[in-house]
């Protein structure tokens, strides 16, 4: 499984939620919290370039200098510190105890499904779910149901037969790229006779959807806020002191 011929898939993108706010204004929006009610799932469409999964960069044929190859200070202490790891052999126990630690960290695997026709379907799973998850769902949003196909990985070339394994046990977290390939008789130039388009017309309506939400996004972020009008605080006003009245002492009196 590949990302362009680089391993491994780690989704690390920015991704935006579509579905905790959904304003039911927004046609965007509602389109895919109405897929997502459909089929259960968070689905993503995009169009990828079209590339053979078994394309390999150039070998580079350039020697290395001597230095590569000269046993630095850094590598003996490299070797030293591995080999008194292994001084301290772990039971079965403390393995397994450590593999379910870090299993249980990873709450989610982004699978991507790649087609023959360009396109490509995200879907999230949890680690746990078995593979044949994914087959359900697949003949689910296929615009023909019934069309037979087989999924793989690559390079190199590997099909997926097992079927009852986990999605962490098959090596797909925190994410992997698969290749959908149909079983349809080839024709004479040995090309399958099915063409696409693969997804359904209600899984291919999200295709493109994201960049118009992003856009949005972006207008809203980028608008300045309305500029509130500035009420002046009332001006307390001054008490004068009251007078006093003036009272003749008695003895004043005549």
């Amino acid at each position: 499984m590949i990302v362009d011929g680089s391993g491994l898939f780690h989704p690390k993108r920015r991704r935006t939620d579509y579905f905790d706010s959904m304003d039911p204004n927004n046609p965007a929006r509602a389109k895919f919290a109405e897929v997502k009610e459909k089929f259960g799932r968070e689905l993503r469409v995009f169009e990828t370039s079209p590339s053979t999964p078994t394309q390999s960069p150039a070998p580079d044929n350039r020697e290395e200098a001597d230095e590569f190859y000269e046993f630095t200070p850094e590598d003996y202490y490299r070797l030293m510190g591995a080999k008194k790891e292994e001084k301290f052999l772990k039971t079965k126990k403390i393995r397994d105890a450590e593999e379910a630690a870090r299993r249980s960290r990873i709450t989610k695997t982004v699978i991507r499904v790649r087609f023959p026709d360009s396109n490509t379907l995200e879907v999230t799973f949890h680690p746990s779910e078995k593979l044949q998850s994914l087959v359900d769902l697949l003949q689910k949003v296929l615009a023909r149901p019934d069309l037979p196909f087989y999924l793989f990985t690559t390079p190199p070339k590997k099909r997926i037969d097992d079927l009852s394994q986990d999605f962490y046990l098959a090596g797909f977290v925190p994410g992997a790229i698969v290749y959908f390939s149909n079983d349809m008789r080839k024709d004479e130039n040995g090309a399958a006779s099915e063409t696409g388009p693969y997804l359904g017309d209600d899984v291919m309506a999200l295709k493109g959807l994201e960049h118009v939400i992003e856009q949005e996004e972006s207008v809203q972020s980028a608008a300045p806020p309305p500029v509130e009008a500035v009420v002046p605080a009332p001006v307390a006003q001054e008490r004068k002191p009251a007078e006093k009245k003036v009272v003749k002492p008695k003895w004043l009196k005549m």
